[in-house]
Formats: C-alpha cells, structure tokens, sequence
C-alpha cells in the first residue's frame, strides 16, 4: 500500500530513530487493513495466513502496533472481537525475536482455566511454525504435567493467578526474565478477587517489563491497579461500540414467577429452531436442575459451573464443539473462553447481574461472522438489571411476549417502550392483570414433548442417533421425525 504524506506527517516521524516501526505512528495505526502490513515474523504470518484471516479486527489494528513498539497497553473491547489475537500475536513475535532461554519470556495471567485453555490453544495455532513452548498452569489439573512442564525450558507461560502462586510458593518458577506480563479480562480478576495476587506476581518480574492489560470495562477499582502496574498506558477503548443488530438479535421476555418462566423456556425448545445454544444460570444448582430436565425430555444436554472437576468440564466442552451436547447450561464463570462458532443461541436463563456479563453472554454467539439469537427472561424484580444493560450496551430493548404466555404484572418504569408480541411488528398495549389466570406447568419441570426439529449450519454432521428418536442428516440439515399422538408441553393460558 501507497501512503501520500502531509509535511506535518513526516515531522512527527523519529528522526533519532532509522529503523522505527512506521505502523506505530498514530497517523498510520487507523490505515492498516491486512495483517501484512504489521511486519510480524513470517512464520506467524504463514499461520495467520493458513487460518484464512488478511484483515486486523479493530482491537488488533488498534493495539498491535503499540504493543510491537514496546508500549504498556491498556484496552477495553467487546468479546468476539479478537482481542486475544491482539496479544498473542505481537508476543510470538517479541519471542521469535529474543535468544531462548531457560527462563519463561512472557506470561498471559487470566481468571479462568477455561479461558487459559483457550489462550494456550491460540498459541499453538498462530505459533505452529515457530519453536514456541508454552506451559499451561491452571488449578484443577493434576500437578504432574506442569511439574513436567516447568522441567523443561519455556518461552510463555498461561496461567490462573492461584495455581501460578503455588509453583511460586514452591519455588518451581522463575519469573525474572519475563519481557512481558499480559492481564486477560483483568475486570473479572477483581471481581474474583485476585487481584492482591496478581500484584505479588507482578512484583517478582523485572521493572523493565512491558505490560498489557485487556478488560472489558476499566471502572476506578481497575484504574487504580493500572496505575500500579503499568508505565504511561496506552488507552484503546472499543468496549462502548454498539453491537450489530444484524449479528446478535436480542429479545426480551417478562416472566412472573419461576414456573412462567419454565413454560417460556419449554416454548422455545418446541418451536425455536435451535442447533446449539448456551443456556445462563445464576446458581450451579439450578444449572445441574435444568440440564437433567433437558435429559429427562430427550434433549442432548450437560451443565457446566465451578463445581466440576476439569477433566470433566473439558470433556463436556469438547461434547458441545463436537455436536455430541446441543445445549450447555453454564454458570457466567464457567462459560469464560468458549469460542465455539456455531452457537445458534444464547439463552439468558436467569438475568445477569451485571451488564459487563451480559455482553460477555451474548457474545458466544453470533461469532465469526455468523448471525445468533440471545434470548432473556427478566423478572419483574430484575427490571432495574435490565435498565442498565441498556444504558451499558446503549439502546433500548423492545418487550416481547408469547400468545397465551403473557405476564399477568405490569412493568410500570417502561410503559412507554413499545411491547410486540412474538414476530409482529405492532406495539401493543400495556400487561394487564388478570386475577383469573392459571400457570398450567408440570409439578415435574418440563413437560416432554416430541416432534422437535432444528436446523444445523452447513457442514455439521448433526447430533448422534439417540434410542428415543431418529433423525436423517442432510444438506446441513438435521430433522427429527414427528412422532404421533405428541402431547403438549404447555397450555396456552385462558384470556
């Protein structure tokens, strides 16, 4: 690419410096649009080139020329937008730049394993072609591998800060020569509290170290621990940019009570044309209730929550990705780092608390490209969450609702908000009380239903033949035959 520039462009070229970076320079960073032009180690760029990727996201066009600079980086972005990419990229390069040694170069703290494990993944499949050696630290696994790990040189170190504090209290880990400290989704590292630890971490690296800090929010609470951390940040703030209605379509639904809401989820399962989604819960044990009700009607289903030990929480991810578990019900920790593209749907369960977590949500779908569907219950008591998802996201939502599965309550703060049913486009008045209604629920959960059928992107090979049900994949296509005589699930409710 040609680049035609001002007199005014090159005086703020270094002239003290022959060989710098012209991609860093602040006119220059909003121009790049191929990865080529970031003048990353070819081996790097023969593997982003194999994956099929030739255009930066905004967060990895934003940042990456700051980070090869050598700046300390602070930047706030959505998830789905590539973020990770952001930091792995630059600190391969860094890596194939320096002289291995016996000591780890870079580390990459973050608070989950599920999202270290993604991590680690990423850097194997943008570093395949570089001799690169990773150690994966994560609490939940068996110490004999990292111990394993750890015996052998390492250039990058993924870890969870409590796990890594172990190899440190046991003098397994060196961390003087590490050139760069990486802070994944540090937001959720304070709200976990480890924060304190990351600290300590931080102050057995070398002064001289170049740190980037990712987050999807950065609050006062955080801005106090940048200034502890990092040398004259860079700020890059994507978070705030809207999300793309023809990505994700949002919809929202009032519930009265836990059985209303039991019905609603029964009616999206029946009439819904899901291939996979994620379905949220606030509590573990209401996340083991709903997938074993999801299992008693036939439906390929597994939870996903803290209490699980990680071999099988691996096992239950690598299901979903195989298209052996069509819905996951998970906890926010949990779900941290599933990036599984063909995620049809989210299904908010249970309201986020806060409205960081609903964008992180939602953000499981409609990923690489693809379109998704996020479905939200909202009780009336959740209504002030709800106000501040869409002060947080900046739009209003529009209340949907099922015929014959209205609410009985009247959300007063939003009686100006136009309320359509269910695939119409006219407003319609406001819920009114009606004394005389009666949930009609099973005492039992969901009510099993037959006669389901959902659609698969093309290229999926579908779900495995069940003894209950059959079903003939084809074209991309996967349905289930109607059995006779299916009984209803729910009953649409008396006016």
């Amino acid at each position: 690419m040609t680049y035609i520039l001002t007199p005014a462009m090159v005086r703020s070229i270094p002239s003290h410096d022959a060989n710098a970076d012209l991609c860093s320079l602040p006119f220059l960073r909003n121009m790049i649009v191929t990865f080529a032009q970031l003048n990353l180690n070819p081996n790097i760029f023969k593997a982003i080139d194999i994956c099929g990727y030739t255009k930066p996201t905004p967060i990895q066009a934003r940042s990456i020329p700051d980070i090869l600079a050598g700046k300390d980086l602070v930047a706030s972005a959505q998830t789905g937008t590539g973020k990770t990419a952001a930091f792995i990229l630059p600190a391969l390069h860094k890596v194939s730049l320096g002289k291995s040694t016996q000591k780890p170069r870079i580390l990459i703290l973050t608070p989950t394993r599920e999202l270290a494990n993604q991590i680690t993944d990423a850097v194997g499949k943008y570093g395949k072609f570089m001799q690169c050696r990773v150690a994966s630290l994560v609490g939940g696994m068996p110490y004999r591998q990292q111990l394993r790990k750890l015996s052998k040189p390492v250039d990058i170190i993924v870890a969870t800060p409590g796990r890594l504090m172990d190899h440190m209290s046991n003098h397994r880990l060196d961390l003087s020569s590490i050139e760069m400290l990486i802070l994944d989704e540090a937001d959720r590292m304070l709200d976990m509290g480890f924060i304190d630890d990351v600290k300590d971490i931080a102050k057995m690296t070398p002064p001289s170290r170049q740190t980037l800090l990712f987050s999807a929010t950065v609050d006062d609470r955080l801005s106090q621990v940048i200034r502890n951390l990092l040398k004259n940040p860079i700020h890059i703030n994507l978070s705030h940019e809207k999300m793309s209605p023809a990505q994700i379509k949002q919809e929202f639904y009032m519930v009265d009570n836990a059985k209303h809401k039991e019905q609603l989820l029964q009616y999206f399962l029946d009439n819904e044309k899901v291939f996979k989604a994620i379905i949220f819960s606030a509590t573990k044990s209401n996340a083991d209730k709903l997938a074993r009700d999801l299992c008693n009607q036939d439906f390929p289903a597994a939870a996903l929550h803290g209490d699980l030990k990680q071999s099988l929480r691996n096992r239950t991810i690598d299901q979903l990705k195989r298209g052996k578990i069509q819905f996951l019900v998970a906890t926010d920790v949990a779900a941290r780092g599933i990036d599984i593209n063909d995620i049809t749907h989210v299904i908010n369960y249970d309201l986020p608390k806060f409205s960081e977590d609903y964008v992180h949500r939602i953000g499981r779908t409609g990923r690489a490209g693809k379109t998704g569907i996020a479905i939200s219950f909202s009780t009336f008591a959740e209504a002030k969450h709800l106000h501040k998802i869409e002060r947080y996201v900046g739009q209003k939502f529009s209340l949907s609702t099922v015929p014959g599965l209205e609410p009985r309550q009247r959300l007063q703060s939003r009686s100006d908000h136009s309320q359509g049913k269910k695939n119409e486009g006219k407003p319609r008045g406001d819920f009114k009380q009606k004394s005389d209604r009666k949930y009609r629920a099973s005492e039992g959960g969901f009510k099993k239903r037959e006669g389901r059928s959902f659609e698969a992107p093309k290229g999926s090979g579908g779900f495995k033949k069940r003894s209950k049900r059959s079903f003939k994949p084809s074209n991309g296509q996967v349905d289930f035959k109607h059995r006779e005589n299916k009984s209803a699930s729910f009953k649409k409710r008396d006016n």
